[in-house]
């Protein structure tokens, strides 16, 4: 597509002005100037607005934030102080949530294979509930329980619902083929009810599933949540969690359910199935990903006379895995000059020795695009920072959260040092590595060529 970047696609506070796109009264370009590039921009208004919206569809008690989308410590206090409990999916994220101020009692465990100690802090914590995944971890909570310091924990019981949705095959986690949940239709959920509620070591509230993950038809997610609350109403519980996965517009010309539509037709579909209570839902995707972008700068513009252009900037599968893992596709555009057609078309890459470290293979671009532009991949919000890493040891980006003319760090840029930081094998008699330069540079040995 030629046209300009869609305002679907941008943050709630964008506007174009005199310095081109700002988001929360500040320039991109004069973020990139102050704190580098790559570089994670979050709309904190968007973030905020996005949390009210799932809070008035679903009740303060039946939303949980899905932190796997997107978790720092700032994060977490935002989404607890818009009234939404916290998801979390291991013994860190329940860290960063309980360092962030987070209520045990408002968050909620997950995880299809929690290890004793991820298991005894979240029920020495109280925390709201766990999530058990199988009977190895029913075994655990058990041997817990058995050892005398615990109290008995809250549980839900995941159970797969033979009902799969999702953009992808790697995010479709409610099938009969998945490594989360007890099975319904094999039997081993009912198995999993009756053990739960025999046991001293666990008080069993309630039924979860989850179907997949960026699902653009609520009619799917309703086929999910009528399935589980099936279960739900005939084992008896008192909760019913039916996930998450409500999707987002990454492109021009998709559109995404409301929360209150999904509300609706998830309510619709489990009273439909005969269950008469309250239905909980885990949103991530859908509070944080159109709220965020990642600015880079470009560093090399190659054309290839009859085959492609390719434009090159400073980050790409180690800020944004997405891409290479599930082929998700991503639009970009020039802050400088968001209203631009984009005519042009190339291959958007990083700088990883890797072929496949490609951010958007068709990309639509200004023609004047050119070495040292800041270019913007919007709706990056979920599952870009989540998911980076250090390969070829680039430094994973900074975070910022930008309102009303204020820009604050909430995460800030690994350094080299960070590196070497884990590293147990110190540098060898000799070997200097010079302070103030952009790169590790290892002086030689003495008495070696």
């Amino acid at each position: 597509m030629s046209s300009a970047i869609e305002a679907e696609l941008l943050p709630l506070t964008s506007e174009d002005g005199p310095a081109g796109l700002s988001v929360g009264a500040i320039a991109l370009t004069e973020l990139a100037r102050r704190f580098g590039t790559p570089l994670f921009v979050y709309d904190e208004e968007h973030l905020r607005q996005r949390c009210r919206e799932a809070v008035s569809a679903f009740g303060r008690d039946n939303v949980a934030y899905a932190s796997k989308a997107f978790l720092c410590t700032a994060m977490a206090r935002l989404a607890h102080e818009e009234g939404m409990l916290l998801d979390v999916a291991s013994g860190g994220e329940l860290r960063v949530a309980l360092r962030a101020g987070v209520p045990a009692d408002r968050i909620v465990l997950h995880g299809n294979n929690k290890d004793e100690n991820e298991l005894r802090t979240a029920v020495s914590a109280r925390v709201r509930h766990i999530v058990v995944d199988s009977f190895d971890e029913m075994d655990r909570i058990e041997r817990l329980h058995a050892a005398g310091d615990l109290p008995p924990a809250q549980v839900q019981l995941r159970v797969a619902p033979g009902v799969a949705a999702g953009a992808h095959e790697s995010i479709r986690t409610g099938g009969n083929d998945s490594k989360f949940g007890f099975g319904l239709a094999d039997g081993v959920a009912d198995a999993a009810v009756r053990r739960a509620a025999a046991s001293s070591a666990m008080n069993l509230e309630g039924i979860h599933a989850h179907v997949g993950s960026q699902v653009l038809d609520a009619r799917e997610l309703a086929a999910g949540a009528a399935a589980v609350a099936r279960f739900a109403a005939h084992a008896g519980v008192c909760r019913l969690t039916v996930g998450g996965g409500l999707g987002v517009a990454y492109e021009a010309g998709q559109s995404a359910p409301t929360f209150a539509e999904w509300a609706r037709q998830v309510r619709d579909a489990a009273r439909g199935a005969g269950w008469n209570g309250e239905v909980a839902v885990e949103p991530g995707r859908s509070i944080v990903a159109r709220a965020g972008m990642t600015l880079y700068r470009v560093g090399t513009i190659k054309r290839i006379e009859g085959v492609r252009t390719y434009v090159s900037v400073d980050g790409g599968m180690s800020d944004n895995l997405r891409p290479a893992l599930y082929a998700s596709r991503y639009e970009a555009f020039l802050p400088r000059s968001p209203r631009s057609s984009r005519p042009l078309r190339a291959r958007l890459v990083g700088k990883h020795c890797e072929s496949g470290d490609v951010i958007i293979d068709n990309a639509a671009l200004p023609l004047d695009l050119r070495v040292s532009d800041v270019l913007a991949t919007p709706v990056t919000g979920a599952y870009g920072y989540a998911m980076a890493s250090n390969y070829n040891k680039l430094l994973r980006p900074a975070v910022v959260f930008v309102r009303n003319g204020e820009a604050r760090i909430v995460v800030r840029r690994e350094t080299e040092e960070d590196l070497l930081r884990l590293d147990m094998d110190s540098a060898p008699d000799g070997v200097v590595i010079p302070s103030g330069v952009g790169r590790l540079v290892a002086a030689r040995h003495p008495g070696t060529a």
